[in-house]
């Protein structure tokens, strides 16, 4: 299956993509997370695309598009995967398709702005595997330690309350006109973002016909 995850900064999309593809055995493809892996290293695209992150803005797209085809031709995707964070664009939507990828279901996940900026206040981030978790929603078994790598998390800059904000304008100007653009293909299923975890879970599975 090949899934693609869709929802404002911070509405939970990669923890759900997290759990489908444990229950799928597909990669879940975060590209936020290769993006990051890019600025720690210090590659020419990380440094690109590192002044656009900090300022909450969108990474131009031919810099995205290389990273995400690059990763789908890896073998690990032959059997589907679960795209994370792209397209955040109609040109991106539509350069996807032009790379000949059949998406079969796009899961919306729907959360109001006022509860995306109490989230993302409570995130942490991993340095060493990239790792995210949340203080209240996804605590690590020993508090501020990575569970996957022990590693101490920290605090993104583009959580920060202003940024956040500044990233939901983005957002709403320039990623959610996909939502026409998926429905019209007839594979957009929306999912509301629920106080628990679990119930959100729940929500994600029935939609995606998951057991």
């Amino acid at each position: 299956m090949k899934i693609i995850f869709f929802g404002a900064p911070g509405a939970g999309k990669g923890t759900q993509a997290e759990i489908v593809s444990e229950k799928l055995a597909i990669p879940a493809v975060s590209t936020g997370a290769i993006i990051r892996e890019a600025i720690k290293n210090g590659t020419e695209m990380g440094k690109s695309a590192k002044s656009f992150i900090e300022q909450g803005a969108l990474v131009p797209d031919e810099v995205v598009i290389g990273i995400i085809k690059d990763r789908l031709s890896e073998k690990d995707c032959e059997n589907g995967f679960i795209l994370d964070g792209f397209p955040r664009t109609v040109p991106q939507a539509e350069a996807l398709t032009a790379m000949g990828v059949d998406i079969d279901v796009v899961l919306n996940l729907e959360v109001s702005d006022e509860r995306i900026v109490t989230r993302m206040s409570g995130r942490r981030t991993c340095p060493g595997c990239g790792g995210t978790y949340h203080v209240v929603y996804k605590p690590t078994k020993v508090e501020g330690i990575c569970d996957k790598c022990g590693a101490e998390l920290t605090i993104r800059k583009d959580d920060d309350p202003a940024v956040v904000l500044s990233r939901l304008e983005t957002y709403h100007n320039e990623t959610e006109p996909l939502k026409d653009y998926y429905s019209k293909m007839g594979i957009l299923k929306t999912v509301e973002g629920q106080e628990e975890l679990s119930d959100t879970t729940a929500l994600t599975l029935a939609a995606l016909g998951i057991k």
